[in-house]
């Protein structure tokens, strides 16, 4: 559902760049709260693996095929602010290296995938976990309707802003309709791949999953007659912690690698799903050519490699590459930061 140039007028387009703008300076203070030493690593590696996800388009109806947005997997995975700014950074990759996604629809996109998409899902989750027995089955089962639920909930949005700076004279209704229909089918692709994840990851560390904390009940022990937390363990982690840690982060890599440099050649070559709606509604031709079709790696291609599996292959490892490097270092700097402010409160910094 990566939003064109020119589908969305320059007002709406400023405005919603300027929303986008200010949601991930509020899910970059959020995540300050999520990240520490075990999930900083996790969510650059969640971001890669969701760029290369993205590369694989499944068949959805004649001629149409739709990708993970990815809004639920994040969120549920490493927390709905990190989340978001993991969805904006695969965003930003793809529109400034590969040509996916219009650049002045940057904030467009972000809007519809890593706002909208990402609320929407974890409210959801959050919803069901509350009434659901306290189960890793539940957690799968949540993570299957929120992800079905928010790729709707996204088209929406995209139909909304259309509907208020369209630059095409069309039926908004049968534009809704048209987005809505195809976007429950996709939706289905998109529930199936998160729940799938989710239940992995949980299956292996489910300490790692944000939206799982909840299932590890904190210790508590008696003080005279009250109950009290335990206090947290010591700082650093068993030898056995780290490496399992290290073993789902490496796994999570090269699955990643795998997906979008050799699972990708196999992907749907039919058009997603926005893009098939527009086609049949008559807004297609508003598209304008995106700034950087020139650059060496638009449309997930390596210029002047004229085999097509290896040039998709590559430009596939480099995009899973920079964006796992890019994602890390920002999570990296978001818990730095909190690191800091812990220790300028600290009673020492503080003269007491």
């Amino acid at each position: 559902m990566h939003v064109p140039d020119g589908f969305i007028d320059a007002p709406t387009s400023v405005a919603t760049g300027v929303a986008a703008a200010a949601a991930v300076a509020v899910s970059l203070r959020g995540a300050r709260r999520e990240l520490d030493e075990r999930t900083a690593p996790l969510a650059g590696l969640v971001a890669a693996f969701i760029f290369a996800v993205q590369m694989l388009n499944f068949p959805v109806a004649a001629g149409t095929s739709g990708h993970l947005l990815g809004g639920a997997l994040a969120a549920i995975l490493v927390g709905p602010y990190t989340g978001a700014l993991c969805i904006s950074v695969v965003l930003l990759m793809q529109g400034v290296l590969f040509a996916d996604g219009g650049l002045t629809a940057l904030g467009v996109n972000i809007t519809n995938m890593a706002v909208v998409g990402v609320v929407v899902a974890y409210a959801v989750f959050r919803l069901l976990v509350k009434v659901l027995p306290r189960t890793r089955g539940s957690i799968t089962a949540a993570s299957f309707v929120a992800a079905l639920v928010s790729v709707p909930a996204a088209a929406l949005a995209f139909t909304f802003l259309f509907w208020i700076g369209g630059t095409t004279d069309v039926s908004i209704g049968k534009v809704a309709t048209a987005m809505v229909g195809v976007h429950l089918l996709i939706g289905i692709g998109e529930a199936a791949i998160t729940a799938l994840t989710v239940g992995a990851v949980i299956a292996v560390r489910p300490d790692l999953v944000y939206g799982a904390r909840d299932l590890r009940r904190p210790l508590k022990l008696r003080v005279g007659d009250e109950l009290v937390d335990a206090p947290a363990p010591a700082a650093g982690q068993p030898a056995a912690a780290r490496a399992s840690r290290r073993t789902l982060w490496i796994g999570g890599l090269v699955t990643s690698l795998v997906l979008a440099g050799f699972v990708s050649f196999y992907a749907s070559a039919s058009p997603d799903g926005l893009e098939k709606v527009a086609e049949d509604k008559g807004f297609a031709e508003s598209a304008e050519e995106h700034a950087t079709a020139d650059s060496p790696l638009a449309d997930y291609g390596v210029k002047d490699i004229d085999n097509a599996r290896l040039s998709g292959g590559l430009a596939g490892v480099i995009g899973v590459g920079v964006t796992v490097v890019a994602g890390s270092a920002v999570f990296w700097a978001v818990r730095r930061r909190r690191t800091d402010e812990g220790a300028d409160t600290s009673p020492t910094s503080a003269g007491v």
